[in-house]
């Protein structure tokens, strides 16, 4: 007795209009319609019945515009894309006439592409598929692309693509319809033992030998259901067998690939179809290449001439506030004032503001060193001094608050008065030179000078400056005080108080200040305004080379159109989809991005070459920001076309030539 066969697909009253510009088009009209497992059904009738609309609707590769669609009693209506794409993921497998096989992928990568957006383990998959393909007599071909098969062997490929998450319902869409008789006739045999083995296989044809081969053949006309009858060259139903291994097979219910998996396996689509379209990526690169390597060139010319600045007159804008005695330069009266005291000095290192303060005090007196002798600018400072001027003792050491206190006949000299008094072989620490009428032991010699610590073209000595205004000077005030003001602190504030202060102790304002933090502030910010003008440039090539991409991108959509139909239909989700061109972009400005930055590496070097004056620097922030700006890109310039590709409906990307 043949077993009842159990409902699985039921249509009530289902009817599906398209919109061609104002007017509304009906395909189908009130379909009612059961179908049951392990069935074999013909849907017949001339072209533009609605055969093909009723079978993407069968499928759920569209919707229906009014009426019930119900998948083993589950409402389609109710179910959002990706619950779609699951449901055409677990329950159907669907063989177009026309193959639908990908042209980048062999074989065995064809049929295992439903199993991927399961996430079924690689390792399961290829197996699966490989026994798939050998039971459909493919054995030798799963490597072969599909240009290599012939027409039969495209359709048993497709058929095992349809097998490979279960299958519970087989779609067949002409199966044969590109096939000769042979081949046609071996697809059919294929469809029997399918249906044999317990699938439900639901066949559209024209072609009245193709439905004989069905127990129930199902007429269409004008979008209407106008005959429903059983097959009476193929009468009753066939016993449900057991169903073949993996024939009900949900994809919920098998094992999942691991994230890490589902990343390699999204890159490795997307090197397939870079390898297919070399050239176009290529180009698309080229135009990434170019805006990094850009960004990257020009934010190591930019870091190249800050350095250049700071190096030429960076010291001169240290943050340094003089005080000098007077009203202004050329005063005349400044050498009678007298009331700038040591004091003074100590009110000001008691300031929060003052990270270092040092008087000074300087006359030009004879030095000599046994028979060498010479004219020097000896200057009465006090310990900050070294801190304060960026004075590095090169040999020896510093005097310090000891030195000060004890007015010890101490100094330290600069590089030229080295040179000058004594010879080259010759150690100065620990030698005594005259200084005026003093003997003073060398303590340190000084490294290279700067533009704010020492004037050009003399010859420099630094003693204590209690021990220059008791024993040498013959005085206790200063000529001025330099102040270092502490990092963070406002400028012209410090140079409000510093007034203040000292206003009170003088009971006037018997001196005036020298701001050198204000030129500090205008070289921050013309370094501010050349970072920025660079930066500009740079992102304007950057943003060529993004919109280059997304062009790219976009057409690429547009040429893969039926590639993505053909991954809807076997069960990508929309975020899969998405994913996947995501990555691509990702990929394509990565892989700029890393041509960009050898590319700027090279101009360094032939810059540096040829251009003697300055150089380009290339800094781990230059590098991090060129990666960083390739992978933006990216992902900015490839999110549109990857949601339009992912928005598309499987049946209308389908349908795209």
């Amino acid at each position: 007795m043949p077993t009842a066969l159990k409902p699985i697909l039921r249509l009530s009253d289902v009817s599906k209009e398209y919109a061609v510009g104002d007017r509304r088009i009906p395909v189908l009209r009130n379909i009612h319609l059961t179908l049951h497992a392990g069935a074999m059904v013909a849907i017949v009738g001339a072209s533009g019945s609605g055969k093909s609309t009723l079978l993407n609707i069968l499928g759920c590769l569209d919707r229906p515009s009014s009426g019930t669609y119900t998948v083993a009693d589950r409402d389609i209506s109710a179910l959002d894309s990706d619950r779609l794409a699951e449901l055409r993921r677990a329950y159907f497998g669907f063989v177009f006439q026309r193959y639908h096989l990908l042209p980048m992928l062999p074989a065995l990568k064809n049929v295992e592409m439903p199993a991927i957006y399961a996430r079924t383990p690689s390792s399961e998959r290829r197996a699966r598929a490989l026994e798939l393909l050998n039971r459909l007599g493919l054995a030798g071909r799963a490597e072969h692309r599909p240009h290599q098969l012939s027409g039969g062997e495209q359709q048993r490929v497709s058929v095992a693509r349809a097998l490979v998450n279960g299958g519970k319902v087989i779609l067949a869409d002409e199966p044969t319809g590109a096939l000769d008789k042979t081949s046609g006739r071996e697809m059919m045999e294929v469809l029997l033992e399918l249906q044999a083995q317990g699938h439900t296989v639901i066949v559209v044809t024209h072609d009245r030998e193709v439905a004989a081969h069905a127990e129930r053949i199902i007429e269409l006309s004008d979008g209407r259901i106008v005959a429903d009858r059983p097959n009476p060259r193929n009468p009753g139903c066939l016993p449900v067998a057991t169903p073949a291994a993996g024939a009900g097979r949900a994809g919920p219910e098998a094992p999942r690939a691991g994230v890490l998996e589902s990343v390699v396996e999204a890159f490795n689509m997307v090197r397939l179809e870079m390898a297919s379209h070399r050239l176009r990526n290529a180009l698309t690169m080229l135009g990434i290449v170019i805006g990094i390597a850009s960004v990257v060139a020009i934010m190591a010319v930019g870091e190249g001439a800050q350095r250049h600045m700071q190096e030429t007159i960076g010291s001169l804008t240290s943050r340094l506030v003089e005080i000098h005695r007077g009203s202004g330069w050329g005063d005349s009266r400044a050498s009678a004032i007298r009331t700038m005291l040591p004091g003074d000095l100590e009110a000001l290192r008691e300031q929060r503001y003052v990270a270092g303060a040092t008087p000074l005090t300087r006359a030009s007196l004879t030095v000599r060193y046994r028979s060498a002798h010479a004219t020097a600018l000896v200057s009465g400072v006090g310990e900050g001094f070294f801190k304060v001027r960026n004075v590095a003792v090169a040999v020896g050491r510093a005097f310090g608050v000891d030195d000060i206190r004890q007015q010890s006949p101490v100094a330290v000299i600069d590089q030229q008065a080295r040179r000058k008094l004594f010879a080259a072989t010759e150690d100065p620490i620990g030698k005594v030179i005259i200084v005026g009428n003093i003997p003073c032991t060398v303590i340190g010699v000084t490294g290279p000078a700067s533009p704010e610590s020492f004037r050009e073209q003399e010859l420099n000595v630094l003693i204590p400056y209690t021990t220059a205004g008791v024993r040498l000077f013959g005085q206790q005030h200063f000529e001025s005080i330099t102040v270092r003001l502490a990092e963070h602190e406002d400028g012209s504030l410090a140079e409000k108080s510093i007034t203040s202060v000292l206003s009170y102790k003088h009971g006037a304002k018997d001196f005036f200040i020298n701001n050198k933090d204000a030129l500090a502030n205008a070289y921050d910010e013309s370094r501010r305004s050349i970072a920025l003008t660079l930066s500009l440039i740079g992102s304007i090539a950057l943003l060529v080379g993004g919109i280059g991409v997304m062009n790219i991108m976009l057409v690429s959509v547009t040429e893969r159109t039926r590639e993505i139909g053909i991954r809807m239909a076997v069960g990508a989700r929309r975020r899969d989809i998405l994913k996947q061109f995501l990555t691509q972009s990702l990929v394509l400005c990565l892989i700029g991005g890393v041509f960009g930055l050898l590319l700027a590496l090279a101009s360094g070097y032939l810059y540096t070459a040829f251009v003697k004056e300055a150089r380009m620097v290339f800094t781990a922030g230059a590098v991090t920001a060129g990666v960083l700006c390739s992978t933006v890109v990216g992902v900015l310039f490839g999110f549109l076309p990857a949601r339009q590709a992912s928005m598309l409906s499987p049946n209308e990307a389908l349908s795209r030539d």
